[in-house]
């Protein structure tokens, strides 16, 4: 057990030891039949039990959030407002950490980006927003999947203060629409009606500090809510605004490349098989390459040629891994978050309610990265990479990983990448309720939606220092991270180059604009209409009908390759006067990082080569564009019941339903073939798939209460989600020189599985819970990218696309295709306590804790190679994104005054993808452990102080591939962040 898992291990053990010695003094009332039926029974409130205490702030939120867990019959855990425009949390997903079951995925600068739900991930949770499904795409570091083009949902596209509550409910019930297997999440505004002032307004102002970055930066936020006509119709509007500069230090592999993966390194004179071969672009018996000598030493170049992998006996240096890139990196990030709703809520009697809610965000972000690298190891003797360098001295962990290498003949790299993206987010959705009698009645919604992400450039800059000696890579410290040698002063512009790659195959540096701009944008419609007939003080019959329809484009651009062919430098241009600094890296991660380095300026270089004025094309010049619809009706039909008391005193109440969808789904895109007159020579050729499928989705869920206030809940249900959107179009693409490709797949079946949940929950005095659940999940099929050998002339793609590569149609290729392939079985515990210290004497009754912790275990089978289809190759492991355990813990003090708050949330490890590079079984994500803290002070009724800091600790986060060898792929620090605040409220 690690230092992370024996802290929260002792903060739940206490927070257990503490509820254990206090149960004898309520375990009585506990025990007392239960005289209310459960839907109208209301758990006692603190107000009742101990008037001196008053419940607002953040206990009041935990009041509501439990309450309303207690009176759903299907299973939801619930975060609410802890006062209206005040939710509780800085990020909506940092939010949903306290809620068991589920984990946060973090992106750059450690903020909170999606969430997993009991081991499943982002991309099986859907999320709706005031009722409406929705999608909302972001963009990131590579490291951390980039882009998305899925849906899943990136929370960190809203500000949290244009929400009040967010529920996540982990079981289904028929009137919940289908798509999700691991959770539905509910994201709700505020309404005007829903306060207890005619008039209210509150504002926060923020200043937000980090270590790093060092910078102050605003957050504010302005909500205004007025009833009218007696209290009938009101009006709400919120605005929240946040700037915030983040910095990332630290190291970068990229990859884990076996020493073979490249060509293997120069041999030393005199060493036979000789490599590279004499003759071979110049090699000779002393020079590696014309003016590069063969300084190999014997003891070391054999220390890689005799690590050979088992299932490689005969491949030398086969089981001597290193890294492909290893680099020191410097991060930064300018983001600009904006968002607002309007809300028009109108109520004439108790019988109706009509709500118009309109919402709008918008993210922008311009990220800059910065490297200094050693480029060698990942090129091959085409661009006189690593058989160009000489390997002196070397050691090797018993695994075959890299403790210390000293090269001679290394490409050293600075690299600079500019990413500028705009995530916007509109939707519009009519809501009414009406009940014709007290017992019949209707809802409905009618709602439209936008998400567009917009990539609106990605402009690479580099310069390289060609074959520099003395380059080292040391983890002999014993930290996860090496120490960098680069053997020359990496801060001098002159120490590099810059122009037009030789004839040779060198690279000497240029600019890339990586296929950009491009935009993804997902319309969304959603209609629906349901009705319910009390038949009865104990049966409830429901049913409706729904149509949803999501419009999923890709549209991207490409320069003319005549405009972005790097050129040599103007005369009189030094490329010195093109560069600037990187600074403070050193200071920030320490491991041996410089104390600076030159890297081209993005903005000098644009102006010099006046790349403003690029020209771009789009599908006629073979940029990608594709487009997925589709189109789903349903209708459901179910009953809920509530017996109360009838059998023996026992209080029984649940649901029982189906579920039928029907999903259309057309998808169409371009794969390029090539066209010598096109600006970048190659076209788009047009392709379009079309599949529909039906499914008939069972569900139920049951409560029975033994007695008061201890409740067992059962459910079962078919459930389904959806595969990712860009896996869905009929694009491809093949690199015909090395015989690969990549195919997406518009015949994916949906992923279908069978649940069962079992819940025990216990409300042993006001306030307070103690639960344990266990969760089952049959997977039945699941989606993967399954790697097969093909010949070309079986695919489907036209011959054109081998013109000129020297590739006959009847070669084999090697294809990458997403698959439908047998899923697994999947199953966990939750636990969960939730427990104010109202029973302690004095100020400890201000005191209060909740903990909770979840096991997860999956196997799933996933195959890494086949032929024809037949799998040949093939592994069991756990879910791609599953953390087996997880656990949170909260400890708070509140009275009138005074509130402070800790969180500790702890993820385990997970997979990150299978598989990796030849040679590793899969990437993963170590542990981790962030704490964060809050403290709020009342000055008065209408001012509060407000003081907060996240990631306490000053944890980072850590990459590595190979579940054995656990090689470090990216580690940074992101330094905690300070915020001092102010909120005023009439």
């Amino acid at each position: 057990m690690t230092y992370r898992r024996a802290a929260l291990a002792a903060a739940q053990v206490s927070t257990l030891a503490l509820m254990v010695a206090a149960t004898p003094s309520w375990a009585q009332q506990a025990s007392a039949p239960q005289t209310t039926p459960p839907e109208t029974a209301a758990a006692p409130t603190d107000d009742a039990q101990a008037p001196d205490i008053v419940v607002t702030g953040f206990r009041a939120s935990l009041n509501a959030a439990i309450n309303q867990k207690r009176r759903e019959t299907a299973a939801v855990d619930s975060i609410v407002a802890e006062d209206i425009g005040k939710f509780p949390d800085s990020n909506l997903a940092e939010s949903m950490q306290r809620i068991p079951g589920v984990a946060l995925a973090r992106g750059d600068g450690g903020e909170g980006r999606n969430i997993s739900v009991r081991g499943l991930g982002a991309a099986f949770t859907r999320v709706r927003i005031n009722g409406m499904e929705g999608t909302a795409q972001t963009g990131s570091s590579d490291i951390y999947g980039a882009g998305n083009s899925g849906r899943s949902f990136d929370f960190n596209v809203f500000p949290t203060e244009i929400f009040s509550e967010l529920a996540v409910r982990k079981t289904p019930s028929a009137d919940v629409e289908e798509g999700s297997l691991g959770a539905t999440v509910d994201l709700t505004a505020p309404k005007p009606l829903a306060g207890k002032r005619d008039f209210t307004l509150t504002a926060t102002a923020r200043g937000i500090y980090n270590e790093l970055s060092k910078k102050v930066n605003p957050r504010a936020s302005l909500l205004v809510s007025k009833k009218f006509a007696d209290g009938t119709f009101g009006v709400l509007a919120s605005v929240a605004y946040q700037q915030r500069d983040i910095r990332e230090v630290g190291y970068s592999a990229v990859d884990i490349l076996s020493s073979n993966t490249n060509g293997g390194f120069c041999s030393p004179v005199g060493f036979t098989p000789v490599n590279p071969a004499v003759g071979s672009k110049g090699a000779s018996a002393t020079e590696c390459y014309p003016g590069v000598p063969r300084t190999s030493t014997a003891a070391a170049y054999n220390t890689i040629v005799n690590a050979r992998r088992a299932d490689l006996p005969n491949t030398p240096g086969s089981g001597a891994f290193l890294p492909r890139i290893p680099r020191y990196l410097n991060s930064t990030q300018n983001q600009k978050r904006i968002g607002g709703t309007l809300t028009f809520q109108w109520q004439p009697d108790s019988a109706t309610d009509i709500s118009l809610d309109l919402l709008y965000s918008r993210f922008d972000v311009v990220r800059r990265d910065n490297y200094i690298a050693g480029l060698s190891f990942g090129r091959s003797a085409t661009n006189n990479g690593q058989p160009v360098t000489s390997v002196k001295d070397v050691q090797l962990s018993p695994k075959g990983s890299l403790v210390y290498g000293l090269f001679d003949g290394v490409d050293v790299r600075s690299e600079g990448l500019v990413d500028r993206f705009v995530s916007t987010f509109k939707q519009a959705n009519l809501n009414l309720k009406h009940d014709f009698t007290d017992r019949f009645g209707v809802t409905g919604l009618f709602g439209i939606n936008e998400s567009v992400f917009d990539n609106k450039q990605r402009f690479q800059s580099f310069m390289d220092a060609i074959d520099t000696p003395n380059f080292s890579v040391d983890y002999r410290k014993g930290n996860d991270t090496p120490l960098l040698g680069f053997g020359f002063n990496v801060a001098d512009p002159n120490a590099f180059a810059y122009g037009p790659a030789l004839a040779d195959g060198t690279v000497r540096g240029g600019y890339n604009f990586q296929g950009k701009p491009s935009v993804n944008t997902n319309n969304g419609t959603t209609g629906e209409l349901n009705f319910h007939w009390k038949v009865s003080d104990s049966l409830t019959l429901k049913a409706g009908g729904q149509y949803r329809r999501a419009d999923f484009t890709v549209r991207n651009l490409v320069p003319y390759t005549a405009d972005v062919v790097t050129k040599a430098l103007p005369a009189g241009t030094t490329l010195a006067s093109l560069t600037t600094q990187i600074k403070g890296v050193d200071q920030l991660w320490g491991n041996g990082a410089p104390a600076s380095w030159a890297a081209l300026d993005p903005d000098k270089l644009i102006s010099t080569f006046n790349l403003n004025a690029v020209r771009y094309c789009g599908i006629e010049c073979g940029a990608q564009s594709s487009r997925v619809l589709e189109e789903v009706s349903s209708a459901y039909a179910m009953a809920a019941f509530d017996l109360g008391e009838r059998l023996g005193g026992i209080g029984v109440r649940g649901d029982a339903g189906v579920r039928y969808v029907h999903t259309d789904q057309t998808s169409s895109g371009y794969i390029s073939i090539a066209l010598p007159s096109s600006p970048t020579g190659v076209t788009g050729s047009f392709q379009s798939a079309s599949k529909r499928y039906s499914d008939w989705l069972p569900s139920g869920n049951l409560v029975i209460e033994p007695v008061r206030n201890l409740l067992f809940r059962f459910s079962g249900a078919k459930v389904l989600a959806r595969p990712e959107l860009a896996q869905l179009t009929p694009t491809s693409g093949i690199t015909a020189t090395t015989r690969v490709g990549s195919f997406q797949n518009p015949q994916l079946d949906p992923i279908r599985a069978t649940t069962f949940d079992a819940a025990v929950e216990w409300y042993f005095r006001p306030g307070a819970l103690l639960s344990a659940a266990f969760f089952y999940k049959d997977i039945k099929s699941y989606v993967q990218n399954v790697n097969t050998q093909e010949v070309f002339n079986t695919l489907g793609l036209p011959a054109a696309l081998l013109n000129g590569t020297n590739t006959a149609p009847t070669e084999i290729f090697t294809i990458s295709r997403p698959t439908n392939t047998p899923g697994g079985k999947l199953k966990g515990i939750e636990a969960n306590v939730q427990m104010p210290f109202t029973f302690l004497p004095g100020f400890l009754k201000n005191f209060g804790a909740l903990a909770n912790y979840t096991h997860v275990t999956s196997r799933i089978r996933y195959i890494l190679a086949s032929v024809n289809g037949v799998p040949t190759v093939t592994t069991t492991a756990d879910l791609v994104g599953l953390s087996k355990n997880t656990a949170s813990g909260t400890l708070y003090y509140e009275d009138r005054k005074f509130s402070i708050r800790s969180t500790a949330n702890w993820r385990d490890g997970f997979i990150r993808g299978i598989p990796a590079s030849p040679g590793s079984d899969l990437q993963g994500n170590s542990e981790t452990l962030f704490v964060d803290a809050s403290a709020s002070y009342n000055v008065n009724d209408n001012i509060k102080l407000i003081v907060e800091g996240t990631n306490l600790t000053g944890e980072q986060n850590r990459l590595y591939t190979d579940s054995v060898r656990q090689d470090t792929l990216f580690q940074t620090r992101i330094g905690r962040t300070f915020t001092f605040g102010v909120n005023f409220k009439l």
